[in-house]
């Protein structure tokens, strides 16, 4: 390491640091000095402002000639400036290729053995905390407290870690730092914890209703919706707080506006084991009768259910490094299982778990590492292993293994971007070293270890702008955005010939659109014979034998299309107020009525009888 920062032109010892000169003036007798000027400052690089790197581990060699193309044939200046800067930030990216390789490796670090009659779960902790790193072997800790069992959950970016007692004793900290940001005696019981989008807030499964809290510890919300609350999961993209309990509700709280999104009712009574995909944000809960559900904010039912164990499901984990693929599954009849999520035709791989004395927890790493809790130890499984279909019940390969002395073992939990896995149990919590576990290299623009206030504000801000709708959750992510397949129902209409005479498509209709004579001949029910033997039997006849013939067909075709035409016409001509036909109604009125005098007088003998008047004739417009 130190190699490659030399080799970068990092900040230079205090001997040789960088002199300030001052420009003599014109008339000065200081000779001038004769040795080449430097055109870059690397202490002055280092302290730069706004640079996501520091220059001094940039290459400050100069490109070759070669690399970089010449704009001298551009006449505007400042666009000819931009294109050779751009230009010559390409080439560099093109040369630090090889660096990028050497430090993002893509083979992932673990333990190997050289003899192979070794097996590399007889290593213990002791072992690879001599073999570690000076800063890796600090991740080996152990946390006696006294009001286990605990559950424990880390923040996104691996650096904060949430704990909650059941009996009360929940508490937020930086467990790289010690810095213990709150601690609370709740005085009732605690099942679960949750960070939601930082360490700024929390969420804590209290025995009747679900609580939030701020960084400090001081309460925010009482979500009264969610009642007697067993397990608790955020959804990062979504901003979606799920909770399941004892009622058998499924619920998603959005914290970003309050509002309670879903409320599904699984039928299944309680439920005590609740996971989320973190490819597809789908919640995976283990119920009482051995089934695991798969379920969506935008689904009252569940979109997957398969019976998974004989007995009660009490654990259930996904692999994020598959992209969701696979699934772990832990029963009280002693058995893990591992599901592929694409097909669900059966478990790729099935074993029985040793020992006794509380349920078995499962949990995945970033890398794909599967570890198993039950009885007194952790056992620790490494790809691909655990994605091998095997159909017999045996264990795959065991990595690592560790005795825990302390009951029951309540929790798994993975530290981010490290290789520590957190044991939660009666006793507190215990941290031991999993090599090769961890992802070494992070996103910074997903989940940053080292980002300050400014950063994290930022990033909240953000993830607010470009939160996803629940609706868009769905088992498949990439369906959305996809072209729509073809729709069966849609048919081609022949109208046209071309030279040789084959129909020819025009365009595509819903087969529910097509006249009733194009729907007979495209679901083949239509006697296409008689057509062609009519118009071959025009061949010996005149030109009026054949009209004559013509229009009798057509009007055969268009047998029964009148009587609904003017009906539709009748209907469209109901509401339209045209006042040329509005005057020829008044005077077909007119006329009616003059008729329907003149009937009466020549009734009554040519003598016309005067019309009674009425008391509502004083309304009646003079005109008339």
């Amino acid at each position: 390491m130190d190699a490659l920062i030399a080799k970068a032109d990092a900040i230079q010892p205090l001997h040789k640091k960088r002199k300030t000169t001052h420009h003599a003036s014109s008339s000065s007798s200081k000779p001038k000095s004769n040795a080449p000027k430097t055109t870059t400052d690397p202490t002055l690089s280092t302290i730069a402002k706004h640079t996501s790197i520091p220059k001094s581990l940039r290459d400050s060699k100069p490109l070759p000639e070669d690399s970089v193309p010449k704009y001298n044939h551009i006449a505007n200046k400042r666009l000819r400036t931009t294109l050779t800067r751009q230009s010559e930030q390409g080439a560099r990216a093109k040369a630090l290729v090889e660096d990028a390789d050497m430090l993002l490796m893509e083979e992932a670090g673990g333990m190997e053995v050289e003899g192979e009659m070794d097996r590399t779960w007889r290593i213990g902790q002791e072992d690879v905390i001599k073999s570690a790193g000076q800063e890796a072997a600090k991740g080996r800790r152990e946390f006696k407290l006294d009001g286990g069992p605990y559950r424990a959950r880390y923040t996104r970016n691996g650096r904060h870690l949430a704990i909650a007692g059941r009996t009360g004793h929940v508490s937020t900290f930086d467990w790289q730092t010690g810095t213990v940001h709150a601690e609370l005696q709740l005085q009732e019981t605690c099942r679960d914890i949750t960070f939601l989008q930082d360490h700024s807030f929390f969420a804590v499964a209290q025995k009747k209703y679900v609580f939030i809290y701020d960084r400090d510890g001081v309460e925010v919300h009482r979500l009264k919706g969610h009642i007697e609350p067993t397990r608790l999961e955020f959804l990062p993209y979504h901003w979606l707080l799920a909770s399941v309990g004892n009622p058998g509700f499924l619920k998603y709280q959005d914290t970003s506006t309050g509002q309670l999104i879903a409320e599904h009712r699984t039928k299944l009574g309680a439920c005590h084991a609740m996971t989320q995909n973190p490819h597809n944000a789908v919640i995976h809960l283990g119920h009482q009768n051995g089934c695991v559900t798969l379920w969506t904010p935008n689904l009252p039912h569940p979109a997957v259910q398969l019976l998974a164990h004989m007995g009660p499901v009490v654990s259930v984990a996904v692999d994020p490094s598959e992209g969701g693929r696979y699934m772990a599954s832990a029963g009280r009849d002693g058995t893990v299982k591992v599901w592929d999520c694409r097909n669900w035709k059966g478990a790729v791989r099935e074993w029985g778990v040793r020992g006794a004395g509380g349920d078995p927890e499962v949990e995945w790493s970033q890398r794909g590492y599967l570890s198993v809790a039950s009885g007194g130890s952790v056992n620790i499984y490494n790809p691909p292993a655990i994605h091998t279909p095997f159909h017999i019940r045996t264990p795959p390969p065991l990595y690592m293994t560790h005795p825990i002395p302390h009951r029951p073992l309540t929790s798994l939990r993975f530290a981010p971007f490290h290789d520590i896995l957190t044991i939660g149990h009666g006793a507190g919590l215990s941290n031991i070293l999993v090599p090769g576990s961890g992802e070494p290299n992070f996103d910074s623009r997903e989940a940053d270890p080292y980002e300050n206030r400014k950063a994290r504000s930022e990033r909240e801000v953000k993830g607010l702008l470009e939160k996803i709708q629940p609706d868009l959750i769905t088992l498949d992510p990439e369906f959305i955005g996809t072209l729509a397949p073809v729709s069966k129902l849609t048919t081609e209409v022949t109208t046209a010939t071309d030279a040789k005479g084959k129909p020819v498509p025009i365009t595509s209709v819903p087969y529910a659109r097509l006249p009733r004579i194009d729907r007979l001949r495209v679901s083949g029910k239509m006697d296409e014979s008689e057509d062609v033997s009519d118009e071959e039997g025009e061949e010996g006849m005149d030109e009026e034998t054949k009209q004559k013939r013509r229009e009798e067909r057509e009007k055969r075709r268009m047998r029964g299309k009148g009587k609904s035409m003017k009906r539709y016409l009748r209907k469209q001509r109901k509401n339209v107020i045209d006042p040329a036909a509005i005057a020829i109604r008044k005077k077909l009125e007119k006329q009616r009525e003059e008729r329907k005098k003149t009937a009466e007088i020549a009734k009554n003998g040519g003598v016309q009888q005067e019309k009674k008047r009425s008391a509502l004739d004083r309304f009646k417009s003079r005109k008339e």
